[in-house]
């Protein structure tokens, strides 16, 4: 009897999978940071409703009594009414088609593990600007290997773009990454509005990866800020960081792409030169004397790059590309080098 009542329960407790009968079908947003508030902002200027995935009950209900996110972009107001909030993954991804994940890569692994409805049969989004540490592998390649989601199913948001001038309504460009072009261009048109224009390009890899490495190259102009280097300096360091960029994604992923492209040299810019930018401000930070842990706990808010510079770094022992601006940052950040003395050495490097 009780393995009945075993085999009763997981029937129960695991309803079976919903299959979207068109693209996009109901959005859902996971994640509740900054970056997800925008979005979110973003999906209800067209969408009817949504749902919308946070990991606290008080979060939620804070949410609801107050109208915006308690923590993140507050001034931006929601009809909460139009959103289905819940603290259970299992019942957000089974109840919509389009799952768009906005959250720190370095707790995506973690937050997926209690997750029993199957991804494969839904429409994955990642606006995450980060690798999976450990796997050392861009978000859209983790869902398809681990979760075996069909590679037509994937699509990322890339920018340029910061979550404060979204949350201002000032004018924004998003690129919309999708192997079919039919799914980008539905996509790229549900989140287009009076403040956000959207392109759609195939170079998906390319877009993710491009994503990390400018977060990497900002921390590196954060850092000369610290420093005190000016700015005929810092566009020097920015120039380089383009071409490194290059040599890197042409390697990883050969493919004919602009790199003088939004997604590509558009948010290595807005990253590298923005206020708004939160590994800028950390590589600043380190710049001024700041310990790498005093800095991140200073920030209360993850800056992406600094997983990413890891994730880079063990990703190139592997391809051998030369990439000197990494190098240095990986060298300051989890080598113990003086920055001064390693942007020193860089700047011998620089042309």
């Amino acid at each position: 009897m009780s393995i009945l009542k075993s085999i009763y329960k997981l029937f129960k407790t695991t309803p079976a999978p919903r299959i979207p009968t068109s693209f996009p079908g109901s959005i859902a947003i996971i994640g509740s940071g900054s970056w997800a508030t925008a979005i979110a902002k973003i999906v209800l200027e067209n969408e009817p409703r949504m749902g919308w995935y946070m990991r606290s009950n008080s979060s939620i209900e804070d949410f609801k009594r107050l109208g915006h996110n308690p923590k993140y972009l507050t001034d931006v107001m929601f009809d909460t009414s139009r959103i289905d909030f819940s603290s259970n993954l299992d019942e957000i991804v089974h109840q919509h088609d389009t799952l768009i994940f906005i959250t720190p890569s370095a707790y995506l692994k973690s937050q997926l593990k209690s997750l029993s409805v199957p991804l494969y049969t839904k429409f994955i989004v990642t606006a995450i600007k980060g690798i999976i540490p450990d796997e050392n592998m861009v978000c859209t390649e983790y869902f398809r290997k681990a979760y075996g989601v069909p590679e037509r199913n994937l699509l990322v948001i890339g920018g340029p773009s910061h979550a404060e001038e979204i949350a201002l309504g000032r004018l924004t460009y998003l690129t919309i990454g999708c192997t079919s072009m039919d799914r980008a261009t539905i996509f790229a048109h549900r989140l287009r509005n009076d403040y956000v224009r959207t392109s759609t390009s195939q170079d998906v890899i390319g877009i993710e990866y491009a994503a990390v490495l400018k977060n990497v190259y900002a921390i590196a102009a954060g850092i000369c800020l610290g420093l005190r280097y000016g700015d005929n300096f810092l566009s020097v360091l920015i120039s380089n960081a383009m071409q490194e960029m290059q040599k890197c994604l042409t390697t990883l992923n050969p493919t004919d792409r602009s790199i003088v492209g939004s997604a590509y040299l558009g948010d290595l810019l807005v990253t590298g030169y923005s206020n708004f930018s939160r590994n800028r401000v950390f590589g600043q930070m380190v710049g001024r004397g700041y310990s790498v842990r005093s800095a991140q706990m200073e920030m209360n808010m993850v800056a992406e790059g600094y997983f990413g510079v890891k994730c880079m770094h063990e990703i190139n022992k592997r391809y051998q590309v030369e990439m000197p601006i990494l190098d240095a940052v990986y060298n300051i950040l989890y080598g113990n080098a003086s920055p001064r003395s390693e942007i020193k050495r860089l700047s011998a490097r620089l042309k």
